[in-house]
């Protein structure tokens, strides 16, 4: 997901409707963040994003500092007012690589303390290739984590809530650092868990065999726990896979599938094919 590839030229005004934190006080905080446009000409998809502009002055001279971030919303709006859309923001932290110095990221603390009824500056959306596919009888793959949950969020109250009547599998893959960072999952926040009795949908979730060291969420071995399933959802041609999360998922990921494939090669020739069948496609950012 690269900025530089979209304008955002126009903008929209942006609300803050409620700030909620949807992590205990002992994990990092992560806020379900609603926001209000009441522009009409703002409308978007499942799997799109916005931009969010943080006024400066910044560090090198910028006057605006600009981060995209997955709605987590439906096309029908948050609770079904299509003036609203949800971010799920992860408040952040950067080292710096000379001076070993902690700061803040700019965008999230941003976000995280904004009040209702503040305004912020937005712009987009952007992407219309991370939406699901229009046939109910479709499989769909997601495997995210972190705040890489936000789309599917988004997918799974729009095809369960709002079409109804979904046919295909839906497997949910998702990690996180401990059970509390479970993004709406957890106690704070459970809407996903309300959707564990439709008879399609299966969620897999993950946490950290380590978290104290801060080992990554392990994913890897939840796909590969589930390995015969995987393996014949991704064959199925009515299959369409969907990844989103940290750019640094990507590499174990595509190591954990080669592996359910039986080879490297493959692997890749499979995904080659669902990529030029347009099911295939990811969303990472750094």
């Amino acid at each position: 997901m690269q900025l530089s590839e979209y304008n955002t030229d126009r903008t929209y005004t942006a609300e803050v409707v409620r700030s909620e934190r949807i992590t205990e006080e002992s994990t990092a905080e992560v806020r379900h963040i609603v926001l209000r446009v009441p522009d009409p000409t703002f409308q978007f998809l499942e799997g799109q994003s916005i931009a969010v502009l943080v006024p400066g002055p910044h560090p090198f001279g910028n006057a605006v500092h600009t981060r995209l971030y997955s709605i987590a919303s439906s096309r029908e709006g948050e609770d079904r007012n299509m003036a609203e859309f949800s971010l799920c923001v992860r408040r952040c932290t950067y080292i710096d690589p000379i001076s070993g110095e902690r700061y803040p990221g700019v965008a999230s603390n941003y976000l995280c303390d904004r009040n209702a009824g503040d305004r912020i500056e937005i712009a987009g959306p952007y992407g219309r290739q991370f939406i699901p596919p229009r046939d109910p009888s479709c499989n769909l793959l997601m495997i995210g984590i972190g705040t890489g949950i936000a789309p599917f969020r988004a997918f799974i109250k729009h095809i369960y809530e709002e079409r109804g009547g979904w046919e295909g599998k839906v497997r949910l893959f998702y990690g996180a650092q401990t059970g509390l960072d479970l993004l709406y999952m957890n106690d704070r926040n459970a809407d996903i868990s309300n959707y564990y009795d439709e008879a399609t949908f299966k969620a897999f979730e993950a946490v950290s065999p380590r978290p104290h060291f801060d080992e990554p969420a392990d994913v890897r071995g939840s796909l590969q726990g589930n390995a015969e399933e995987v393996w014949s959802l991704l064959q199925d041609p009515k299959t369409y896979a969907y990844l989103a999360g940290l750019s640094s998922l990507e590499d174990e990921l595509e190591q954990a599938l080669s592996e359910i494939a039986g080879s490297r090669q493959q692997w890749e020739a499979l995904k080659l094919r669902m990529m030029e069948e347009g099911r295939w496609s990811t969303l990472f950012y750094e």
